[in-house]
């Protein structure tokens, strides 16, 4: 089930009810100008959330409490710093300074939070990908939505009154000292501490890292002040940038990996712009914009972006498979060697030894092509293949006529990967080569009524029933093929006009040779018919 949408048209309490309702299971991504969230969901319940580049308030949090002390958060802090993998909670836990009942209330309290601060967001878009779930090492809890949306939707009203006075995290407040002393109202204790922070240099988002306080709480504590007059917005500037030098790049690379991750890739490919601007070395931004260029079919930017990846990082291996396959693609000459030397630097990829056997494949080296998949074959330690290799394998044997072995790995590939279409149409291509007519038609029907949109397997179909002789089969599969394809090549409309010539419709006839001729000006069979129809009047 995917579920695309905006934030204006469906409010995230909408969506997250009717996902709820539906017992869904998997991730929902938000967006909201520059920031990333995600809301995972197992049968309708609330598991975890996150907020790209929100800070992990925990530590604070728990010595606001006063659960632990300074020096016990430091401690844990310089022990994740030699273990990054691991997370805060889990140090202190380890450490004696809390015990598991009580990370488990706090990290939930912040799974909730995060979705409450989402619940807020009324600009951007919307993505749920089915069966989507957080890595394992993720803290992971049992929300009913139904326990959020109450308080969610009292957040949101006090919100859209708190941006009146705040419509930005980058307003600097100014405290009047003067009316505050001359005032006996009481303030509660968010308000009393960021009356110590407020000093008309700090911004909102600066007051929310410093205070240890959530963005809501921050909104309210400073609305009630605003609207006593107790503090004003400035007009200063912030005494200093909040995201500057590596920690903006940090936010774009992590903004970049997040959007990557779930398909946005426009966005993703802004975000590691911004970082390859802030940080001309870095080659991981390139390498991510290759990337994002090869999953959006452009092949001479991809190859133009890996090639400097590829430069910046010492030629990891990784980089110049991807390379690789951009050159493949953009300059086919150079594929071959790139995988040369990606192997060089790995002999032991299945991945990279697959694709360089493939580069093969394409510069007709069958022999060559075939040696190099049985080795990455052998790499793979007993491990089914994926099916790419049975396809290549399989096309390296049929290309120098071994049709036993060509089937035989077709068919162990299809024992594995029982609903690829692309190898049940080889092997349907192979059965017709080696005379069983009638398989091959049951699996090419099969195939095409599984996936009807594949204009490939129509064609085929099309033409095995052409070469015997069932022009009516021939003639639907061939329309049909063209209908998601119409570019799909000079032979479909030549035949297509052969048949309709048969039927006694030279003007239709005629239609389809001069689209055949359109696609291919050196069809001289369709060129010869249409001079024949002109001669006969």
């Amino acid at each position: 089930m995917a579920i695309k949408g905006s934030l204006r048209e469906a409010s995230l309490p909408d969506v997250i009810q009717l996902l709820s309702l539906g017992q869904k299971t998997g991730r929902l991504s938000l967006t909201d100008r520059s920031n990333f969230g995600s809301i995972y969901l197992d049968n309708g319940l609330i598991t975890y959330a996150q907020i790209v580049n929100r800070r992990d308030r925990l530590g604070d949090t728990l010595v606001k409490e006063g659960r632990i002390s300074v020096e016990q958060l430091e401690s844990a802090i310089n022990s994740q710093s030699d273990d990054r993998d691991k997370r805060l909670g889990e140090i202190l836990v380890d450490q004696g300074s809390l015990d598991r009942g009580e990370l488990d209330r706090y990290m939930r309290v912040q799974i909730e939070e995060a979705v409450y601060f989402l619940f807020t967001w009324s600009e951007g878009t919307f993505h749920f990908e089915a069966d989507v779930v957080p890595d394992d090492d993720v803290f992971h809890v049992m929300i009913n939505p139904e326990s959020l949306l109450l308080e969610g939707a009292r957040r949101v009203d006090e919100w859209a009154l708190i941006e009146k006075k705040i419509p930005s995290f980058d307003v600097v407040v100014a405290l009047d000292q003067e009316r505050l002393d001359s005032s006996d109202a009481e303030l509660t204790e968010e308000q009393n501490r960021l009356l110590e922070l407020i000093d008309d240099s700090r911004d909102v988002a600066q007051l929310i890292e410093d205070s240890a306080l959530g963005e809501f709480e921050v909104g309210k504590a400073l609305y009630g002040l605003m609207s006593a007059g107790f503090v004003h917005r400035s007009s200063s500037q912030p005494a200093r940038k909040r995201h500057s030098g590596s920690a903006q790049i940090d936010e774009h690379r992590n903004l970049g990996f997040a959007f990557y991750r779930t398909g946005m890739f426009e966005e993703s490919q802004r975000e590691f712009r911004r970082v390859a601007d802030l940080e001309p070395g870095s080659g991981t931004a390139y390498s991510m914009l290759g990337l994002i260029a090869l999953k959006q079919a452009n092949w001479e930017e991809a190859a133009h972006q890996l090639k400097i990846a590829a430069e910046l990082l010492g030629g990891k291996p990784g980089v110049l498979n991807n390379l690789a396959l951009a050159l493949e693609r953009s300059d086919a000459e150079s594929a071959e060697p790139t995988y040369e030397a990606a192997v060089g630097e790995d002999r032991d990829d299945t991945r990279i030894m697959t694709g360089w056997a493939i580069a093969a494949l394409r510069n007709g080296k069958y022999d060559v092509a075939a040696g190099r998949l049985d080795r990455a074959r052998e790499l793979e330690n007993g491990q089914t293949p994926p099916a790419i290799w049975y396809w290549a394998r399989s096309l390296a044997s049929g290309s120098q006529q071994d049709f036993d072995t060509t089937r035989s790995l077709l068919e162990e590939g299809l024992e594995h990967y029982p609903d690829n279409v692309v190898l049940k149409n080889n092997l349907a291509v192979v059965l017709e080569l080696t005379g069983d007519v009638a398989r091959a038609e049951e699996l090419l029907t099969e195939a095409s009524q599984k996936e009807p949109s594949v204009p490939q397997l129509h064609k085929n179909l099309g033409d095995l029933s052409y070469r015997n002789g069932r022009f009516d089969d021939a003639w639907n599969s061939y329309n049909l093929a063209v209908k998601h394809q119409p570019e799909l090549g000079d032979d479909v409309y030549f035949k297509l006009g052969n048949i309709a010539y048969k039927r006694s419709k030279p003007d239709e006839a005629a239609a389809f040779w001069r689209r055949a001729l359109e696609i291919n000006p050196s069809h001289e069979l369709a060129r010869t018919n249409l001079d024949t129809i002109d001669a006969l009047g």
